[in-house]
């Protein structure tokens, strides 16, 4: 698990290698995220949007940027947290993602970015 804490919000991310299967006559590795936002600030906001690089070993980096997470713009009062699950496919074993949530602090109505911590995928079987 990695996590980061940036102004008051930690964000801790845990992966899962699901499997192999073809597309298109290439083999992809499917791996799995949990991602878990603590609201460790005294203000309520509001995750807007999110901002992923995924890096496939094989490929060059990819850019995801979209409103929310899994369809929801979560608000979280103080002490509160989400948690979701999502996924993604790599044609390589090894990758990586990191990114960013654009949030919205209530309190002042100011705008704020809060760091997702870069972390590994990598199928079990490709470890040394």
């Amino acid at each position: 698990m990695v996590q980061q804490v940036t102004r008051g919000i930690k964000i801790s991310v845990e992966t899962t290698f699901e499997g192999t299967f073809y597309k298109n006559y290439k083999m992809h590795f499917a791996f799995g995220y949990k991602v878990t936002i603590d609201n460790q600030s005294k203000d309520s906001v509001q995750l807007m949007a999110r901002h992923w690089k995924i890096q496939d070993a094989l490929n060059t980096p990819e850019v995801v940027n979209g409103e929310g997470v899994i369809g929801k713009k979560p608000v979280l009062k103080p002490g509160e947290s989400h948690t979701y699950s999502s996924g993604c496919l790599l044609i390589s074993p090894f990758g990586s993602m990191e990114g960013h949530y654009q949030m919205v602090n209530f309190t002042t109505t100011k705008k704020f970015r809060v760091k997702i911590p870069a972390f590994k995928l990598s199928a079990p079987f490709a470890l040394n």
